[in-house]
């Protein structure tokens, strides 16, 4: 794990930590800012999140694990896509059935499936809502430098 990108992104990350717990999430690991230099935060694991936390409700760009409970697919699927942000989803599960199931789903623009690094230069980068318009990379990374030019000879 790296640093992050300055001072105020790893206070965020930190502050959205503490929130998360003082609404009754609890810190599996790390959870603090190390001693010494830099803007490093510790690789968090949260447990007894909730939907409605800034923790699973923004997006956080630092090393945050939140873990929440549920009961059916239809249930996660709902709160995953129930946020503002769809830059990227990420589910673990050894059934084939349900991995096609639930990346179809959710409403991101990238889902890992069994993976946390999903970034890939030959693969399109990019999210969906408020995470963006577009993709970067790939050969989809062009589109926003083009444009369709469609043209019709009639009776020639």
């Amino acid at each position: 794990m790296g640093p992050l990108i300055n001072a105020a992104a790893r206070d965020r990350v930190s502050k959205a930590v503490q929130n998360a717990v003082a609404a009754g999430a609890k810190v599996e690991v790390g959870g603090e800012v190390p001693l010494g230099p830099g803007n490093f935060y510790l690789p968090t694991v949260l447990t007894n999140c909730t939907n409605e936390s800034t923790i699973c409700s923004e997006e956080i760009f630092g090393p945050v694990m939140p873990i929440i409970k549920f009961k059916t697919d239809e249930e996660v699927i709902k709160m995953a896509n129930d946020t503002k942000a769809g830059l990227a989803a990420y589910m673990f599960t050894e059934s084939p059935k349900r991995q096609w199931n639930l990346s179809e789903k959710l409403q991101f623009g990238m889902v890992g499936v069994n993976d946390g690094a999903i970034s890939n230069p030959a693969a399109p980068f990019g999210g969906v809502k408020e995470s963006g318009l577009g993709r970067d990379g790939s050969k989809y990374g062009i589109d926003a430098f083009l444009n369709i030019h469609y043209i019709l000879h009639s009776n020639l």
